[in-house]
């Protein structure tokens, strides 16, 4: 069969780019290296009743309505407002870092309106490079010393598995800190988790007759048998380009599963361990969707430096290598044939809403 695009890659970016397309009445062939859709949103339901989120937790946020509206095509959302706990000091605070935050690891009871004053207070008896040279300084230079100790030096450290001073600035831009009391994780206009999960959501992305699906096929086997007008790529960058400019780095994940003979574990869906243990959080899946079983599913997250790739690393060497592996794609979608989108194939972050958003202008060119 002719296809008039190839794209590589079945988790969100490539998913949206091809129902897009076969809307549009292209013939889309989407190629997948694992046995499954939906990428690192995929998810199941295991024996007791619980979906687990096989990669790691995943929540859908966004401000754009547009995003938003794309998605909700394929699911019905579950309203879920994202909540997390730190367990630093002995005790669980609120995260992040908000008034409440500020009171309980302080010993304080400051009100909203003084929350500016003190965080001003605290950077000012800090020391930190101005304008920052590192994610140390970027945090430092928003919340002083004593609160980026308790919440972000050891914790980056696991993440990431370097000192906080190696890594770019760039990295602290998605701390939030509020100076409110506004204790949700995000304040994004629309929040939730697929009703049936992330996997149905995908599936249903896929169900069109213009679209066919290749489970468990590596692109890179076959790419010399495939021909069409256009290949849209949401592979690893450097891979692509048989590593000319040297191998990226990615942060990955060993993720390790427990099931309890409990009815609740903790007391909101995600908790982080900063300064204590060597997991970085722990997941209790069942009340992203408020499932109701006798047992819990618990995740326990562990980084590690090789595995499947998760997090692009922001250092200044990453972000060399990058830059020349950008200037080969431009050249690539210059000619109209290819398209790379995604956090893998652009080595950058993306949220999920980030994802679909991206992959509509872009495809919007061809």
């Amino acid at each position: 069969m002719n296809y008039d695009v190839i794209i590589v890659g079945a988790g969100l970016s490539g998913s949206t780019a091809a129902r897009v397309l076969a809307e549009k009445g292209k013939k889309v062939l989407v190629v997948e290296k694992h046995r499954h859709v939906a990428g690192h949103c995929h998810d199941y339901r295991n024996e007791y009743g619980i979906t687990v989120h096989t990669y790691g937790p995943h929540i859908f946020h966004t401000n754009d309505a547009a995003a938003w509206k794309f998605a909700s095509r394929f699911t019905d959302f579950h309203f879920f407002q994202h909540r997390v706990l730190s367990y630093a000091d002995g005790q669980l605070i609120p995260f992040p870092i908000n008034a409440d935050t500020i009171n309980q690891v302080f010993g304080i009871s400051i009100g909203v309106d003084e929350v500016e004053g003190f965080l001003a207070s605290q950077v000012a008896h800090s020391s930190f490079n101005s304008p920052p040279k590192n994610f140390r300084d970027a945090v430092v230079s928003q919340i002083g010393k004593r609160l980026y100790s308790t919440f972000f030096e050891e914790y980056t450290r696991k993440q990431w598995g370097r000192d906080p001073e190696l890594l770019s600035p760039e990295v602290a831009k998605r701390i939030p800190v509020r100076t409110n009391r506004d204790g949700r994780y995000f304040s994004d206009h629309y929040q939730g988790i697929p009703a049936r999960g992330y996997t149905a959501m995908i599936d249903s992305m896929l169900d069109h007759p213009n679209i066919s699906l290749m489970l468990g096929t590596d692109w890179f086997d076959i790419r010399e048998d495939l021909d069409a007008k256009t290949t849209i790529f949401t592979g690893e960058l450097d891979r692509f380009f048989d590593y000319k400019f040297g191998k990226l780095e990615y942060r990955s994940l060993d993720l390790v599963l427990k099931t309890l003979d409990q009815e609740s574990y903790q007391n909101v869906a995600v908790v982080n361990y900063p300064n204590d243990y060597d997991w970085t959080r722990i997941t209790e899946y069942k009340k992203f969707l408020d499932e109701k079983s006798p047992w819990t599913t618990v995740c326990f997250e562990y980084p590690k430096q090789e595995g499947e790739p998760f997090y692009v690393v922001m250092t200044d060497d990453n972000m060399a290598k990058r830059d020349k592996y950008m200037q080969e794609v431009e050249k690539l979608e210059a000619s109209g044939s290819w398209l790379f989108i995604g956090r893998l194939a652009e080595y950058k972050y993306y949220n999920m809403d980030q994802v679909i958003s991206a992959t509509l202008q872009k495809v919007a060119r061809l």
